[in-house]
């Protein structure tokens, strides 16, 4: 039997996708539907990062579903993102059925069942290397078990910060002067 050689996937073949996946090293990654849980912590942080956008009048906020992609791809060959909730402030695409060239200012990754362990928290860590090298400023690690949201910047003089029920978590300086109780994302 002859070997086959696979070609690698592109962002064209990551349009025809159903269901949330991005483009990693030439392959489409699939992720599974998320549960009750991490859903409306997304949901919570995307409805409070959309009234600050449009109070500033800066910016704009997504929920789970967007797609960001990268031209060229990163050095480990990541051509996009599909974050759960996110705030932007770049240039949005002129055809806006398109993913967004570039990357999100604030990235909101809640983690679900399955992202718990040593070999989830390595890809998680992977993740957030990406985000900061293509240009997110802030990540949070949102935790619905443990009720807490770890606040990583790209900056090495800046350690995690995590904030718990009873305390207000912030995204400086991706998302200025914007506050979220942590309570209201963990109801």
């Amino acid at each position: 039997m002859l070997p086959t050689t696979q070609v690698p996937a592109t962002l064209d073949d990551l349009y025809k996708v159903k269901g949330k996946a991005e483009l990693i090293g030439g392959r489409i990654v699939h992720f599974v539907a998320s549960g009750d849980a991490p859903s409306e912590a997304a949901f919570e942080i995307a409805v409070s990062l959309r009234e600050y956008a449009k109070t500033k009048g800066v910016g704009v906020a997504f929920s789970d579903g967007i797609g960001f992609a990268m031209n060229p791809p990163l050095l480990n060959g990541r051509q996009s993102f599909s974050p759960d909730a996110c705030y932007y402030t770049g240039q949005r695409p002129k055809n806006r059925m398109r993913f967004i060239e570039g990357t999100p200012d604030f990235a909101v990754e809640v983690r679900s069942e399955n992202d718990y362990g040593d070999t989830a928290e390595a890809e998680m860590e992977a993740k957030r290397a990406d985000y900061f090298e293509a240009g997110t400023l802030v990540v949070w690690d949102v935790d619905p078990e443990a009720k807490t949201i770890a606040s990583y910047r790209g900056d090495p003089a800046h350690p995690v910060a995590v904030f718990c029920i009873g305390q207000v978590a912030d995204a400086e300086p991706a998302v200025p002067d914007w506050r979220l109780i942590v309570d209201e994302v963990f109801i």
